[in-house]
């Protein structure tokens, strides 16, 4: 039996990877809790006292701010006095952000207080960890798009032009907390490399004055750019208005007008002022008009209303709606658009007709998660069938099973592919954004096709320019992890990675284990997540780990074996240990994964400080995961592969590239 207090056994064999646990071990480290409830309360406790204090002594101002100064010579980093919003200097905030205004939920709330269980972490007061500028600093990204500072959601408009691929995103100029919102703006020749640009829209009429908010570009066969967007108006009415640009021979789309008619589409009789949102990029039907659809609700039924227009400021409101799903909620950042049955490119927004299929997502309110599903478009009825209504539209297959929301997708035309951008949100504190400065990411831009194999998934892989950030490569092969065994996988640094793995299951003790009626599901509290032994699981690789495991962030597999041997294969992550911090979301992701006939257990992970997404069997399954360690970063991070099961071996050949910053910064001489 390995001792607990020392989780590591001395290395033999092979140094570069070499079991190092045995069983006992890899389950106590998988599986240690992190942290004292007792101190946690006794912490809590002083930090109420502490707060009375500050109030009774004047550091509580009316405007409902903590003014916390620091001792002379500021932290260790040299960063001076800070504000906090009041409650945050001891709880985790349970102040709510933009549900009022008629969006979703834009605060970093814990899950119990999304699902409304109150305030709080779960587990009651949770004081605010002591993070210092070492550890926010560390958590900011090298290849993933954000902004210089302050705080970013939902993609906007994204477009390529005139040699450019251009962003929008939403984005508050003023703080690192939602707000404010106006439409940032960047540019990029390959979509990894990005300039910032001075902001395109602004908040300044009546009819957006309360937020420039999700909006989606179409381009014209003359080249032209129509771009559509919600704004909230001074009375908090969401209205649909229409901007372009001022120079349409300007590459760089510098300078927008807002048309003098604004707005061109206000909400229809039966549907509520708040719930009218997010136009989608238009698509032309076969008379030759364009045609939108927006999302909305009736009741608890979530709804694609559509619309037809010649001229993109007159429209027509069709019957009934492009598809509705009850029980699902307010339909946010609805996306529609088409996808080859035979696979391969990507095809413009217009495409119809044989050979083609339609995908209809929708971004659900209620628990900010995209779902997605695949069927047939009736033009003439201007009607959506989802091909299977058991996993329809808000109940079945989402884009990713992690951090990922508001996503869009656009037709790059000059590679014929479809490119899928979602927001990654933070789940650490709002207190610790504001200190550090920004709050979200996105995500590394996605090519989207039709998985011909399974014909009801879609294939999810990064853009193939995300290789060009490949330095120095490490390859191991057939390397063997028994039950119980943690390996560590050898490595000059561990914090900006793109690794490829494949592992195999040993084929007879499949054979031998016996048939079970198990239902297993990543995020059940029962599953323990990667400390959860299962006789084919889990396994996989733990990374962004500190050298004991005291931090793991592992993603992995979990097979069970069914009657008549049929085998069901879970994909998951496990952020429940990534960190050692108490003030931050640590949740089990995950869902079952088609692994077919033939093929191996596959992954792809890009890791970047404080993201991790993994793409699984070629990108049929996603789970983006935000961690937020305190002590596996820089040179302390680690990278192991693992096996938790209890009745096979695994043999795994793992690719480990080094990851390039992509140097993002403001365009030049402007």
């Amino acid at each position: 039996m390995g001792d607990h207090n020392q989780p590591f056994l001395s290395v033999s064999g092979d140094p570069e990877c070499a079991p190092v646990h045995d069983d006992s071990v890899v389950d106590d480290a998988l599986h240690r809790p992190q942290g004292s409830s007792k101190s946690k309360l006794l912490l809590a406790v002083f930090s109420g006292i502490f707060v009375v204090c500050l109030i009774l002594a004047g550091g509580y101002d009316k405007s409902g701010v903590i003014k916390i100064h620091q001792l002379e010579g500021g932290d260790e980093m040299g960063v001076g006095p800070i504000e906090m919003p009041a409650g945050s200097a001891t709880t985790r905030p349970s102040l709510s952000r933009g549900k009022s205004a008629g969006v979703s939920e834009k605060a970093n709330l814990s899950p119990q207080q999304l699902l409304g269980g109150g305030e709080g972490s779960g587990d009651g007061l949770s004081e605010d960890f002591p993070w210092n500028n070492s550890m926010l600093s560390w958590q900011r990204t090298a290849f993933h798009f954000q902004p210089e500072k302050n705080w970013m959601n939902d993609p906007n408009g994204p477009l390529f032009y005139k040699g450019w691929y251009h962003f929008f995103y939403q984005y508050n100029p003023n703080a690192a907390v939602w707000g404010d919102i106006v439409w940032g703006h960047a540019v990029s020749r390959d979509l990894i490399h990005w300039l910032h640009l001075p902001l395109a829209m602004v908040a300044d009429q009546w009819y957006d004055v309360q937020g420039v908010w999700t909006g989606s570009a179409t381009i014209l066969p003359d080249g032209k750019v129509m771009m559509l967007y919600t704004g909230s108006t001074n009375e908090s009415v969401q209205v649909q208005n229409l901007a372009y640009p001022a120079d349409h021979d300007d590459p760089l789309l510098l300078d927008w007008v807002k048309h003098p008619g604004n707005p061109v589409l206000v909400p229809p009789p039966g549907i509520h002022h708040k719930d009218f949102r997010d136009p989608t990029t238009a698509w032309q039907t076969s008379e030759g008009k364009w045609r939108i659809t927006i999302g909305s609700k009736v009741n608890k039924t979530g709804i694609a209303l559509i619309y037809d227009t010649d001229d993109f400021v007159n429209f027509e409101l069709k019957d009934g709606f492009l598809h509705g799903v009850p029980g699902t909620g307010m339909w946010e950042c609805v996306d529609f658009y088409p996808v080859a049955v035979a696979g391969g490119d990507g095809l413009d927004t217009s495409a119809n007709g044989a050979g083609v299929r339609h995908v209809v997502k929708a971004s659900l309110d209620d628990d900010r998660h995209d779902y997605y599903a695949i069927g047939t478009y009736d033009e003439e009825a201007g009607k959506w069938y989802p091909d299977n209504p058991a996993i329809d539209v808000g109940i079945g297959i989402r884009y990713d099973y992690g951090i990922f929301y508001a996503s869009k997708t656009f037709f790059d035309q000059s590679k014929q592919r479809r490119i899928l951008w979602g927001w990654i949100g933070e789940w650490d504190s709002e207190a610790a954004d504001v200190r550090k400065g920004w709050a979200s990411l996105q995500g590394m831009p996605r090519t989207v096709v039709l998985d011909t194999k399974t014909g009801s998934n879609l294939l999810q892989w990064p853009v193939e320019e995300s290789e060009s950030l490949r330095l120095r490569s490490k390859e191991f092969k057939n390397v063997v992890a028994k039950p119980g065994a943690v390996v560590p996988i050898k490595l000059e640094a561990a914090t900006q990675l793109d690794i490829v793995a494949e592992l195999e299951l040993d084929k007879e003790a499949v054979d031998r284990v016996v048939e079970s009626d198990e239902e297993f599901k990543c995020s059940s509290s029962s599953s323990k997540g990667a400390a959860h032994r299962g006789a084919l699981g889990p396994f996989g690789l733990l990374v962004l780990s500190e050298e004991t495991l005291s931090e793991q962030t592992p993603v992995y597999f979990y097979v069970v074996k069914g009657k008549n041997a049929t085998l069901r294969t879970y994909f998951c992550a496990d952020q429940s240990r990534s960190s050692l911090a108490n003030d931050v979301n640590k949740q089990i992701y995950g869902s079952s994964v088609p692994v077919l006939k033939g093929e191996k257990f596959r992954v792809r992970m890009l890791v970047d400080h404080s993201i991790i997404e993994s793409f699984a069997q070629g990108g049929r399954s996603v789970i983006t995961s935000r961690v937020y360690p305190t002590k596996a970063i820089y040179g302390a991070a680690r990278l192991f592969l693992f096996n938790n099961a209890t009745e096979a071996g695994v043999t795994a050949s793992i690719k480990v590239w080094q990851m390039n910053s992509a140097f993002i910064r403001p365009f030049p001489n402007l």
